[in-house]
């Protein structure tokens, strides 16, 4: 959606909507949960209800609001993330050495700030309103952005609690993997990128043709049972699977499983944010790094795809329009990957399945700019543009993104090594006919 599609009213609807959803997911924690910063990469949850709302006060109401004055002026230190152009900030990693302002406190400083925000949006006339709107809904995104953040961070802050203390939502019944398919396209030269109405991050721009030989993608994730297969072979035993890097990884940190699987007795369990559970073999396999990833499609004799091969097979699928989106994101049932819907391993003329949702896929693209890529000038253009280094790209969104902010287009990035976000594995190949192709295997 486009800021011209947007009037006072509507705009003030969806700001009350994303920020009322924020306050929703913190509702089931504690003041004390709050404050906790579990590792370097994990923010407070508090810590990320204040940041958003730093984000209007700062790129919103400082540039349009008459007589601006900040809330308080050591918050503009405090919950500035990355933006160098604004100033100085506080250390990321010491975040949860912030005990104030409190979790109450900072639910003080967002109702000042919508209240503003709303009293703002309320009295600016339609030109006004057309140029300030685009950074509004920015601010709309990256709180959604910061939504998915605080579940991925709480759950690992819970996961060290001895208790093994559950969030919310419940677990999946038991099932076994589903066989895997596969989905044969074409290639050729084909356009990757945001096109037409609707919002995306400037690093989805722009639209750029790409040549792909033809290939195919395995029509579901790859599952927890096939990840034990892995491991029962030898998976995190033997280096010829894994690139130089990631075997440094899994020696130096004494990788054995994926990030949230510990063994009692002989049996994985999982953490979830619905507590502690056996692995549940027909379920996605979550929390596996790109290092991880990569190292089981060599094991499977597959590859990771490439971002627009991931790209283009929605297009070739039909599910590439916005109105295709469907998926099992911000699951608050599970708050977890679901098992995929039943699909046709045998006919060859499968579909795509989960490819919104339960995990962001790891692709072999590394992330940089598209050809043309220009960020914005000022503060802003610090969103994405400059970690365009040592970072891989992730597609498709996961089980604890909000509805509504997933897309075809959409291209996240983590570096190589982490696997405390909610990261899965989906193979390619290089295509083949399909009276040539072999039966379907991991």
């Amino acid at each position: 959606m486009t800021s011209d599609s947007w009037d006072a009213d509507a705009l003030v609807r969806r700001y009350d909507e994303v920020r009322s959803h924020t306050e929703s997911l913190a509702a089931p924690l504690s003041p004390e949960d709050q404050t906790v910063q579990s590792m370097p990469d994990v923010s407070p949850t508090k810590w990320h209800r204040a940041h958003v709302t730093w984000f209007f006060e700062t790129f919103v109401l400082a540039d349009h609001e008459q007589e601006f004055a900040p809330y308080e002026e050591r918050y503009w230190f405090l919950f500035n993330s990355y933006y160098e152009a604004v100033g100085p900030r506080y250390s990321r990693p010491d975040r949860g050495l912030i005990s104030r302002p409190g979790a109450h406190d900072v639910g003080v400083y967002r109702g000042n700030v919508d209240d503003r925000m709303r009293d703002l949006v309320a009295r600016l006339d339609s030109g006004s309103l057309d140029k300030v709107a685009p950074t509004i809904e920015l601010g709309f995104h990256h709180e959604q952005q910061h939504q998915e953040l605080l579940l991925m961070d709480i759950k690992h802050v819970l996961s060290l609690n001895p208790l093994q203390v559950a969030y919310a939502g419940s677990p999946s019944a038991h099932s076994e993997p589903d066989p895997l398919g596969w989905v044969d396209i074409e290639g050729g030269l084909v356009e990757i990128g945001h096109q037409g109405e609707g919002f995306s991050f400037d690093n989805e721009l722009p639209r750029h043709s790409a040549w792909l030989e033809p290939y195919r993608l395995a029509d579901r994730l790859t599952t927890n049972g096939e990840w034990l297969e892995f491991m029962r072979d030898g998976g995190y035993e033997r280096p010829d699977l894994w690139l130089s890097d990631g075997w440094a990884k899994v020696r130096d940190e004494g990788w054995r499983a994926p990030f949230y699987w510990t063994e009692q007795d002989g049996v994985w369990f999982e953490h979830t944010l619905h507590g502690t559970w056996p692995v549940n073999p027909g379920l996605p396999v979550s929390h596996v790094s790109y290092y991880e990833a990569e190292a089981f499609a060599t094991w499977a004799g597959k590859r990771l795809p490439s971002e627009a091969e991931w790209e283009h097979g929605l297009v070739a699928d039909g599910q590439f329009q916005p109105a295709t989106v469907i998926g099992n994101l911000g699951d608050r049932e599970t708050y977890h990957p679901r098992a995929a819907p039943a699909g046709d391993a045998q006919s060859g003329s499968g579909r795509l399945r989960q490819v919104y949702g339960d995990c962001w896929e790891w692709t072999s693209s590394a992330y940089h700019p598209y050809p043309g890529f220009h960020p914005p000038e000022g503060a802003i253009g610090e969103y994405n543009g400059k970690f365009m280094s040592s970072q891989m790209v992730l597609r498709g969104g996961c089980a604890l993104t909000p509805a509504g902010h997933a897309r075809a287009t959409y291209r996240n990035f983590f570096p190589h090594q982490s696997r405390w976000a909610l990261s899965g594995v989906r193979l390619a190949d290089g295509g083949a006919p399909a009276a040539e192709r072999p039966a379907a295997t991991a």
